[in-house]
């Protein structure tokens, strides 16, 4: 069965459960993360508009994507106006991430039928949103929320489809407590990707980026089979 772009990076996000987002301000640097994250088994990537460079540096992400790993799907984060989101869909942007919604941004990218992930914190921003034809809603600040937050909203609101970022820790216990809250989707920033990671001094291979994410993949997919988990612990691995 074909699928629309739309669909598939939907599915995309939702398959694995797990969205690594960035910011790196050396496209190199940039592109042997996004390598390793998808090394580790992750299609979706965000990345987010957080310094001068974001959108130089996307474009020459999103323009070897287009060379080297057609798969990829790559995404921007922290999107704020529809003039922005134009910007980075130009470049190459699947699909478009805010800190909070934007009733032009989605208008903008239902026009473009590119996914848009706003964040909300409230039943009416997130009701808002799905009128908008937003169909994952990233519940944002997740640390102030927290996973009741996310219980209690799928009580009136079954069918809403939640992402969750801020405050989800790399970890067997956090992943279990938001899965099993309700999330589809759990975003991962510096809990993942850290400043060693990313800083132009930073003395973290990104490389070691590849093994840590399958295993939060892992754990996603135990949380939601409701089983103990098989992926390794960081201490097992040689």
């Amino acid at each position: 069965m074909n699928h629309s772009a739309r669909i598939d990076v939907l599915l995309s996000i939702v398959g694995t459960g797990v969205l690594p987002l960035f910011y790196s301000d050396e496209a190199d640097r940039a592109g042997r993360i996004t390598a390793a994250l998808r090394e580790g088994g992750v299609r979706a990537i965000e990345f987010t508009d957080r310094g001068p460079a974001a959108w130089s540096v996307f474009q020459t992400l999103a323009d070897s994507a287009a060379r080297h790993d057609p798969d990829a799907i790559l995404g921007a984060g922290s999107i704020r106006d529809p003039y922005a989101a134009d910007r980075f869909i130009a470049a190459g942007a699947r699909f478009i991430v805010g800190p909070s919604f934007d009733a032009e941004v989605a208008r903008l990218c239902n026009g473009r039928r590119i996914p848009y992930l706003p964040g909300c914190a409230t039943p009416t921003e997130i009701v808002t949103a799905e009128e908008s034809g937003v169909e994952l809603v990233k519940v944002f600040p997740g640390e102030t929320l927290g996973p009741a937050f996310v219980r209690s909203i799928r009580g009136p609101l079954p069918e809403t489809q939640i992402v969750v970022t801020g405050g989800v820790a790399a970890t067997e216990a956090s992943v279990n407590e938001w899965i099993g809250a309700g999330a589809v989707c759990l975003g991962f920033g510096s809990a993942l990707v850290s400043r060693a990671h990313t800083a132009p001094d930073g003395a973290a291979d990104p490389a070691d980026l590849a093994p840590a994410v399958a295993r939060l993949i892992a754990l996603v997919a135990a949380a939601r089979a409701g089983g103990p988990s098989r992926a390794p612990d960081k201490e097992s691995r040689s």
